[in-house]
């Protein structure tokens, strides 16, 4: 502590350490309310492209691009972010060349006319594609019916964890998978004194700002017995570990699926946080 009141970046970082477990779910958020678009682009380039394309890969990659630009908000103008290679400069065009070459008296090969192949069936299939995912992109997260009841919680209802639900459908430890590929999903953003309740009652370890979000056991068994996931090896229900939490922290989850449902549906382009 002496040190953070003589080194600022010392006594800067202390403060960031306090505050990114709030920064980060924030993130998060932000995040949730662009996913729509993420997912219909990701799931157009898989059916244009092939099965071959993972899209979640797809979806991960494009979040940590964004946060890579995101730097540029905060750049002091010295350090360079390199840009995506779809962002490089374009290159010069033919005749440009030729002109310099002339200058240079070096002769300049002679290009065949028209695209380079492949090139035409790539660029078709991605017009088609932003047609299909601009068609698409007005359908609605529904935020209504049964499950987003908030009735439905009650002191006995039965909670577990997002990592070990992640698990349990066979998504290995890949955070935050299972609410890409399921955002209609109720879920609900530990705060510190929930996350210290569930670390007193070694349901997860104390790790200070590591995220923790809590569905719903039956939201998760009735994914378990679907068409995508039923018969599966990759299957471990065992691995749900589900718990009753005390009746404060269930009436905060109440509180927050009833705030999420008066909202409305959150659209394509997300005007709401998930």
């Amino acid at each position: 502590m002496t040190t953070s009141f003589t080194d600022p970046m010392v006594s800067m970082d202390l403060l960031r350490a306090v505050l990114q477990p709030s920064i980060n779910e924030e993130i998060q958020n932000v995040f949730n309310k662009y996913m729509k678009f993420f997912q219909k682009a990701a799931s157009n380039v898989r059916e244009n492209v092939g099965e071959e394309v993972d899209s979640e890969q797809l979806i991960q990659e494009t979040c940590r691009n964004c946060l890579e630009q995101a730097k540029l908000l905060f750049s002091d103008g010295k350090k360079v972010i390199p840009r995506l290679t779809h962002e490089q400069p374009a290159p010069k065009r033919a005749r440009q060349v030729e002109e310099e070459s002339s200058r240079r008296g070096s002769p300049v090969p002679k290009k065949r006319k028209g695209r380079p192949p492949g090139q035409s069936l790539l660029n078709d299939r991605g017009t088609a594609g932003m047609a299909t995912w601009k068609l698409k992109s007005s359908e609605l997260l529904r935020r209504d019916g049964p499950k987003w009841d908030p009735s439905r919680l009650t002191e006995t209802t039965t909670f577990v964890l997002g990592s070990r639900a992640n698990k349990a459908l066979g998504m290995g430890g890949t955070r935050g998978r299972l609410y890409i590929k399921h955002p209609h999903l109720f879920k609900y953003a530990a705060d510190p004194e929930d996350k210290h309740w569930l670390a007193e009652h070694q349901h997860m370890r104390a790790t200070g700002g590591k995220m923790a979000y809590l569905l719903l056991e039956e939201d998760i068994r009735d994914l378990a017995a679907s068409s995508d996931y039923r018969g599966s090896v990759e299957l471990k229900l065992e691995e749900l570990k589900p718990f009753i939490p005390p009746a404060w922290m269930t009436e905060k989850m109440q509180k927050h699926m009833e705030t999420l449902r008066n909202e409305g549906d959150a659209p394509a382009d997300g005007a709401h946080e998930a």
